[in-house]
């Protein structure tokens, strides 16, 4: 470990080798190793627009006017993929810093004193740091038996103190979707912020309908929702940072807005947490939205659900494991009775395979993300799997043999 600074630098191989060496352990999608990430290889046109485009900076929109009109065009795109083109809003560092950021709305909006905001059990730790930065207490209600948040308890749980609701349309464990037009209904008819934290399933619900799977009403169609999180980086294909917080106009998005004197340009308003951010990164998101268009998206959900359902069905054949509960999106949860699934996790971790355990929902989760395909194992990686896995051999076969996740290009290509 280095930790002077030389007085005199290194040649870039010799640096580039040590960072090779270095960096050896990180776990790589490319590898087929990732099993578990809801974010993914960024797409290739992605890497190059971000790469030509670093210098950009959002946070100075006077040196970078074009950047700052492109993000906004990107927004409204995302805006109009969640029924609202109209929405504004940035992009940030991530979900994290995007559902931060909707609470500092909802508190600043709010003119009464209430601090409290109800969440579901399965809502992202996000909201734990959002209450702890923002000063409020975090009202956590229990999931019904589908994993969703339960409509009753929520309703019992609103009182005077009530600040805001938070749903999730894609839980971080299981991809579930809560009742979402039934918070709606409950937010307006107590006149609730209600922030929907979409940051997986932004990219993935907005499609159901047209590819003939279960509808899920989630968005700005729902008069009640006055934010969403939705999160580039994960189902649409771009390089981190690209986090997004959208709002369902721009009275809502002033409330959490900071007058900046000093920037080239004058006076400006920032609305996010950071100051300096990468401007790389929305080109990059507008750049995707652009080229992919909603059919080339379509196309990515129908083939990462396409893998969901073959693996489900895998899984409800075997005897040891079982389904946590159907897929709801492309996330897959698995269980057992007879056998220690945080052990197999461990095992197969150690083994170089990069699984997701949940206490929660005491299972595994697998994440079919885009970068994901078919293919046959062969005899020598089951020979690589350890002997002591015993029984737990045959879940591992079947998970090998369904999915990997070394990038395929091309195959995205042909849908974009």
């Amino acid at each position: 470990m280095v930790n002077r600074l030389n007085q005199k630098g290194l040649p870039k191989s010799l640096v580039l080798q040590q960072l090779k060496s270095r960096l050896k352990e990180d776990f790589t999608y490319d590898s087929g190793r990732i099993l578990g990430s809801m974010c993914t290889e960024p797409h290739a046109f992605a890497k190059q627009v971000y790469m030509k485009f670093l210098e950009k900076n959002l946070g100075d929109p006077g040196l970078f006017p074009a950047s700052a009109e492109l993000e906004k065009e990107a927004t409204q795109l995302l805006g109009s993929l969640l029924s609202n083109p109209d929405a504004c809003g940035h992009f940030v560092s991530g979900g994290t810093e995007a559902n931060i950021i909707a609470l500092w709305a909802a508190r600043n909006l709010s003119r009464e004193k209430r601090n409290e905001v109800i969440v579901p059990v399965s809502a992202h730790y996000s909201f734990d740091k959002a209450a702890d930065l923002l000063g409020l207490r975090l009202i956590k209600v229990k999931l019904n038996e589908r994993f969703q948040v339960d409509i009753a308890t929520v309703k019992e749980t609103i009182t005077s103190r009530t600040l805001a609701i938070v749903g999730v349309a894609g839980t971080t464990d299981l991809g579930i979707v809560d009742s979402i037009p039934e918070i709606s209904e409950m937010a307006m008819a107590h006149k609730l912020y209600l922030h929907v934290d979409a940051a997986f399933g932004g990219f993935v619900l907005p499609f159901f309908s047209e590819l003939g799977y279960a509808n899920f009403d989630f968005d700005f169609k729902l008069p009640g929702v006055c934010s969403i999180t939705v999160d580039p980086h994960k189902m649409g294909l771009a390089p981190i940072p690209a986090g997004g917080i959208l709002f369902r106009n721009e009275a809502i998005m002033k409330s959490v807005s900071v007058e900046v004197p000093y920037l080239a340009g004058g006076n400006t308003e920032q609305s996010t947490i950071v100051g300096t951010r990468s401007g790389a990164s929305a080109v990059a998101v507008w750049a995707l939205l652009t080229h992919f268009g909603r059919e080339g998206y379509k196309a990515v959900v129908e083939r990462c659900m396409s893998l969901t359902w073959k693996l489900a069905e895998g899984i409800e054949k075997m005897n040891d494991v079982s389904l946590v509960t159907k897929p709801v999106m492309n996330i897959v949860g698995i269980k057992s009775n007879d056998m220690d699934i945080h052990l197999l996790a461990h095992k197969l971790r150690e083994k170089g395979w990069q699984f997701r355990f949940f206490p929660v929902t005491f299972g595994l989760r697998l994440c079919l993300i885009p970068n994901f395909y078919i293919f046959r194992v062969s005899s020598e990686i089951l020979r690589k799997l350890s002997r002591k896995t015993g029984r737990w051999r045959l879940l591992v076969w079947f998970i090998l043999q369904k999915i990997s996740c070394k990038q395929e290009e091309r195959s995205l290509r042909r849908n974009a």
